[in-house]
This record gives structure tokens, sequence and C-alpha cells, in this order.
């Protein structure tokens, strides 16, 4: 809907006047500077000589000054002029005039097409005054006279002569489209409008006609010879110029007599010819092809809607909107609260490399393995060394030696690595003699996580080259974490809560934390108030009891549901857009919308969440890892005991993202990875990163309980919000069908007959049933997934049959019974 304009006054608000003075202020001290600078650079051209020998007397009052405004003008000119650029200078004074006339909103200069032209000639203008002056004088400056010296030693004068005509050329043909094909309609436009005015300065052909009819007439007494003038028009070629319309009564037959010579004996000769009267509104064929006709068709001006105006009306009035004024004293924490651990530079072992480096050349020729080219690049816990095989090696050939190399290094812990990604070697991981540690402090410090404008910046660690290596959450999307007990597991946890706490503010990022171990995550509980997400009517925070963890990721559940709604309400595909489009204040508050944080959900053990609740924890899991990144929802899971019915296929398909540390076997390293070498780490932090295309083996970030200890009293002692962020409230129903709880009413036709069959067997095994019943395998398995939800049978056990919940018969008909008066 396009909105009317309307001449109504508009009452500028008070905040718009008091924050135009500043604009005024800053508008007016920049011409008064460009002002200033072009009088200094005129006065000191002039007088230059005498000024130069005054250079660094600039608190000496004995010393006068010739220039207009003194020791400043001559500083001011010796800097622009002598010491740069020369007479260009002008055209910097000239720039910050512009720019001051900008602030001033006095649009006399197109910007961008000014600052063009100004640089342009800003770097060209020394160079051609210096190849005139050859350095005389200061109009080149020593810029100019120091491209010309190096032009002319280089190309010699003609190459240089021919270097400043060129530029010059391509700037005029640049700048007024100077080709042969635009000059030539030029010069022919040109030739037709010099046309079009002599015949327009020509009289008309009907007055010549007008004045031959009026000397012709045949009431004139007087004998007159007149030759014919004006051409006799047929009617046969009237008709092609000018078509008569139907009823058109302004057109006129006019007779008009033949005015060519005749003797006695010939008769005059009529002709009538069809001409359209002459009126103002019509014009002739001549007119027409006398005059060039231009068609100019105005801009068409940009409207708003009755929303992008209103929003903008709000943005003017009351700025962006920030969701951050609540907590507007809010401090991030300080660096000074992690721990320095002292110097962690790469001190190079000579004698460690060579050693190593030895062993492996040496072993690999006693299996006739030929080396061309070694390198070892140092890392903070591992020394990587890539190898070039000799042509005609195989590359399976040196991965089968990974335990031979590992016992001639006397190492913890050998990972090849054949071939090495994008680079064409081999690389062989041996870990370090005297490691170095990687300190929380150092990579939060770093300028490559402080400038980071990353949606949730994760810093793990440094890598293999003792590079900082930082990840987004949001891109990730989610985290899948393993590692046996004490290898370093807890601490990563730690370091991704303390990098996203040093870079979000309370308002952006809500925690959902489970700790079914009750000891690893309890420090966070004194950022409740800032930082974290919980259920209505709960007292903490940190999640440790199983029923309500099933509860909390249900409501999770439930809050994605809502936040989709509200992006959908909102026409915008990521939490991004939409908290973007709240900011513009274009979507309003009273229709439900709300400023959405991201939420990061952090399981620290989920092995014991799923042996003690099983499908009920999975589904909710496998949901929000599904469908919940565009709505800012991201998890972070790790488990001690990455087998496979934990981490099961739906898990993983939705968690590209991956962090191992040490485990304990080649498979469970390869259900975290899909890849042996975890099994190979030495611990201590020691881990391998995996985001979907290359595995990165990275020293995780050491951060200690006290460093936590500090950084969480250090937000907890400031002001927060009333209460903990609130999870939406989940009925019972919508859990029973969440989880993909039994339905009474939807149970198979068969499914009492089969639950005897399982309890008097006391085997839950589909291939029983369908000997027993008959059925098909679909059927089959449907009922069994009944007996499980029904709690009749346990859960999958792999190759092993169910575990029957109910001992004999007659508890199972009571059992029936119960279900069927539900």
């Amino acid at each position: 809907m396009k909105n009317t304009k309307r001449n109504t006054a508009v009452q500028v608000p008070e905040q718009s006047r008091i924050l135009s003075k500043p604009r005024i202020f800053f508008g007016i001290l920049f011409i008064v500077t460009a002002v200033v600078m072009a009088l200094s650079f005129a006065s000191y051209l002039k007088n230059w000589k005498a000024d130069q020998s005054q250079a660094g007397t600039m608190l000496d009052k004995t010393v006068k000054s010739s220039n207009i405004f003194g020791k400043v003008g001559d500083w001011l000119g010796k800097i622009f002029i002598f010491d740069s650029i020369g007479v260009a200078a002008f055209l910097v004074a000239f720039l910050i005039f512009v720019f001051g006339l900008l602030i001033l909103k006095k649009k006399y200069f197109k910007p961008w097409k000014t600052i063009g032209h100004s640089l342009f000639f800003i770097c060209w203008l020394p160079v051609f005054l210096g190849a005139v002056t050859q350095g005389s004088g200061t109009l080149s400056g020593v810029y100019g006279f120091q491209i010309v010296d190096f032009l002319n030693s280089v190309i010699g004068p003609l190459g240089l002569w021919t270097v400043i005509v060129v530029g010059i050329a391509l700037y005029f043909i640049l700048e007024f489209n100077l080709r042969p094909s635009s000059i030539r309609s030029g010069l022919h436009q040109l030739n037709e409008n010099t046309v079009g005015r002599v015949k327009g300065m020509m009289p008309d052909s009907r007055e010549i006609f007008e004045a031959d009819e009026e000397l012709s007439d045949p009431n004139n007494d007087s004998e007159i010879s007149v030759k014919a003038t004006t051409p006799i028009i047929s009617k046969e070629k009237s008709t092609e110029s000018f078509s008569e319309p139907e009823g058109n009564s302004d057109i006129q037959p006019i007779v008009t007599p033949n005015l060519t010579s005749f003797d006695d004996k010939s008769e005059e000769k009529t002709t009538v010819t069809l001409t359209p009267e002459t009126t103002p509104e019509s014009s002739s064929k001549t007119a027409e092809d006398d005059f060039d006709f231009k068609v100019e068709i105005a801009q068409e001006v940009d409207e708003l809607d009755d929303t992008e105006r209103k929003s903008a009306e709000l943005v003017k009035a009351y700025g962006r909107y920030d969701h951050t004024l609540e907590l507007a004293g809010f401090q991030m924490p300080t660096v000074d609260l992690l721990k320095d651990y002292g110097n962690e530079e790469i001190h190079i072992n000579k004698e460690e490399l060579e050693e190593n480096k030895n062993k492996i050349v040496g072993l690999l020729k006693n299996f006739n393995v030929g080396i061309a080219e070694i390198k070892a690049t140092i890392g903070p816990t591992v020394t990587l060394y890539e190898i070039v095989p000799e042509a005609g090696i195989r590359v399976a050939a040196i991965k089968k030696l990974q335990d031979d190399i590992a016992l001639n290094l006397s190492a913890l812990g050998i990972r090849i690595i054949a071939p090495m990604p994008g680079k064409g070697t081999i690389g062989i991981e041996v870990p370090r003699k005297n490691p170095t540690m990687v300190s929380m402090k150092s990579v939060i410090a770093s300028q490559k996580f402080q400038n980071s404008d990353m949606d949730l910046p994760v810093v793990f660690g440094k890598t293999i080259s003792n590079e900082i290596f930082m990840a987004d959450l949001a891109k990730m999307p989610h985290l899948l974490m393993a590692g046996a007990t004490g290898q370093g597991k807890s601490v990563g946890i730690n370091a991704i809560l303390t990098s996203l706490l040093y870079k979000k503010h309370p308002s952006e990022l809500k925690f959902v934390m489970v700790d079914p171990k009750k000891v690893e995550l309890t420090l966070y509980s004194k950022i409740e108030r800032h930082y974290l997400a919980k259920l209505p009517d709960t007292e903490d925070a940190i999640i440790t009891d199983t029923h309500k963890v099933i509860t909390t990721l249900n409501s999770l559940c439930v809050e994605m549901d809502m936040r989709y709604e509200l992006l959908k309400n909102a026409f915008c595909r990521t939490i991004k857009e939409y908290n973007k489009k709240f900011s513009e204040r274009k979507l309003n508050p009273e229709n439900g919308h709300r400023y959405l944080p991201y939420i990061v959900l952090v399981v620290d053990e989920f092995a014991d969440l799923i042996m003690t609740a099983g499908k009920e924890i999975e589904h909710p899991i496998a949901r929000l890892a599904q469908l919940a990144r565009a709505v800012g929802i991201h998890l972070i899971v790790a488990t001690q005991r990455p087998s496979v019915n934990v981490i099961t296929g739906m898990i993983k398909a939705n968690f590209p993202a991956r962090a191992a540390f040490r485990v304990i076997s080649g498979i469970d390293s390869r259900t975290i990875l899909d890849s042996p070498g975890a099994d190979q780490l030495i611990g201590k932090g020691d881990m391998l990163y995996f985001n979907g295309n290359e595995i990165l083996r990275l020293q995780c970030a050491f951060v200690d309980t006290p460093e936590v200890e500090r950084i969480v009293d250090y937000i907890g002692a400031q002001r927060g919000y009333s209460t903990a962020m609130i999870l939406p409230e989940v009925s019972t129903e919508e859990m029973s069908v969440s989880t993909g709880g039994f339905d009474p009413n939807e149970k198979d036709a068969l499914f009492e007959d089969a639950a005897r069959i399982v309890v008097s067997t006391q085997q839950g095994s589909t291939s029983m049933l369908q000997r027993q019943l008959k059925l098909g395998y679909n059927r089959a398995g449907r009922i069994m997934d009944q007996l499980e939800a029904s709690g009749i049978v346990g859960s999958f056990n792999g190759a092993k049959a169910r575990e029957v919940q109910i001992s004999d018969l007659s508890s199972l008909e009571q059992f029936l019974e119960n279900l069927r008066n539900k």
C-alpha cells in the first residue's frame, strides 16, 4: 500500500535538534580548517625559501615567520607541500572543505565523484610538475621528485612522459566517454541541430505561396510575369503525406493555381491540394524532420509503505531498539580474571628434531620406503613431520608402519595422516617430550578473538602450527564431544562456555545446562540471573534430575516451535534477520514479537541420560538438532562413552561438528569421528576436531576451576535480571506425543496376543512374533514398538532379545485391563 504525500508540518523532535548541534560544529570546523590550510599553503609557496630555514623552531619565540598563519602555517606547508605532494596539497584542503559541507548537509558536490577526481590529480599532478621542473622548487614535493627520479632511471625521459600523457588521456577518456563511436554520434547530433536551426530560419512555404497568390490575382489589372517558387503538390502525393481522417473538419480543400509560364493558347491548370489547416496543436511533416524530439521520463519517487514509514519514524524519534538497555551498565569479564601461566613460546629442541628425523628416515629405509623430502612443524604438544615419498611408493605401505614408527621413537602415540588434505604429503604426528601449555588467557587476549565478528565465537586452543583456532557455534550448528575420563573433556566444555561469556551480552545468549554428575557445571549457577534459562517453578537452573531433563528438552521444542511461528509472521528465515528487523522497529511487540537471544543447550554426560531415559531423551534431542538451527538454539552434547547405542545414527547425522579427546579404543574413535586417530592422542587436552571436511589436531586451551569461579563471581556480582529466562511450560499430553508415548486407542488388533506370547516365553523378539503370529516383519516390528511404549518390554539391546518387564501372565492380564480402562 502506497501512502500519499501530504503537505503537513512535521515537528522536529527535541532529540534531533540536540543531535544537530555537534553536526553543525564539526561541519564548520572542517570548513575553517580547509580555509586555513589553503591560505597557509599559498603563503608558504610565496615565502618557502625563507621559512624553510626556520624548520624545527616552533617553540623558539625569537624566530619570526613570514607565513600568514605563522609557524603553524610553515609547519602545514612543509608537511603537505615540501615533504609530500607539492601544490596538489590544495586538493587536500578542498576535500576537507567538501567533507565539511557534507556534514552540514550542503550537497553542492557529488561526494564520490569529487573524491575520485581529487585523488587522481593528487597522484598525477606532482609527477607532472616534477617532470616539468626537474625537481627544482616545491611545486612537485618530495613525492613528485622521487617518482620522477625513479621513472627516469628505469624507463628514461621518453617513457616518463609517455606514462604522464597516457595517464591524463585515460582519465579524460573514462570521464568524458571519449570513444570513437560516441564522438561520431556527438558530431552527427551537432550537425542535425545546426541544419534544423538553419531550416527554422527560412520562411514557411505556405507564406511564399500566399504571397505568390496575391501577385497572380486575376482581378489585378497590371500585367505581371511571375515565376513559380513553390512546388505544386499533387493530390496523390498529398494523400501519402497526410491521411484524411473521417469526420475531421479541420482539413479544407484549397484550389491552387498553376503558376508556371504559359502561352495564349494554353489553359490555366489548377491542382487540388489537401493541406491540414495550421493550428497550434498540429505540426507538418517537415517540422517533424527538422527538430530533435527528446522524451524524458521523470524518475519515480520511492514511497514507503505504512509499516516501513512507521518504523522509520520510530527509529528517528527513539533510535534503534537496544536489547542491552535493561543491563546497560553490564561489564564484560576482563582478561585479568584468567591466570597467566608465564611464557608460552615454543622452544625448539634441535637435538630432538634431528633425532626423530633420523629415526623416521632410517626406519622407512629399512622397509624400502624412500623419502624425497621431509620437514617439521612444531606445535604446542605435537611435532608434525611432513614427508614426500619417492615416486612409486604406495601410501598404504607407510600407513602400515604406524606401530613400528611409534616403537622406534618410543612415543606415546603416533598418528599418520596419509595423504594430508590439499598438500600432497604424508604427515606423521609425534608428541613432544616437553609440551608447551596453552592457557585460556593467551587465546582470549589474542587479537583474533577480540576482533572476531562471529555470531557465537568459540576458541578451542591452538593448532599444530601454533595458530589460534576458532569456530562459530552458530554455523556448526551443533557440537558433539567425546573423551575418556580425565582426558580434558570437561576443560573443553569450560573453554567453550568461557569463550561465549567473554563475547556475548546477557541479553544475547542464554544457557540451558544439564549436569547428571551434579558437580561439573554447578559453578555456573552464580550467573543464573544473567545467562541461564530454566523451567518455571524450578529452584535450580542447573538440571540434574532426569525427569526434569525430559521436561526441559520438550520445553525447548515448544520454544523452538514458538520461534518458528514468530519468524513466519515476520517473513524471516533466520534469527539474525528477525532480530535485525526487531531492532529497526519493524515488528510490533503487541503482536507477540520480542528480541530472541541465542540458546545453547549443554549436556555434560549424555550416556547416563540415554541409559536412564532412552527414547524420551533421544527424540527431543534429535528434533532440536534437526530443526533448531534457524531459530538460534544450538546443542553441545558430551559423553564419556561414544558407543553406537549412545550416539545413534540419527544423532550423528545432525551433529556434523565433533570434538574428540583421547578415547580407549579405535572403535570409539570411529564412532565419534568416523575414522581412527582419537585412540592415539596423548591426553591432557590433546584433541581432534572434525567439521565435516577434515580432521584438525588441536591443543585445547586450559582453564582451571578457580579461573571459572572468578569469572562467574565477577558476572554474578553485577546487577542482573529479576530471574533467569523462563522456558515455556509443557503439558503431559504434549510430552506423551513428543516422546512417542503409547496410545491405547491405536494399538494393533494382535497387541494382546503378542503380549501374552512375549510374557509366557519371557523373550522379546520380533522374529518370534513373526513365527508365532504368522506376520510380516513390518507389522511385527510395529507391535514390538507398541509393547516397548506400553512398558511390557524394554528397549532395543542390539543382537540380544529385549528384556521383558512383566514376570507372569496374571500380572499381564491386570496390566491389560488397566490399558482397556484408559
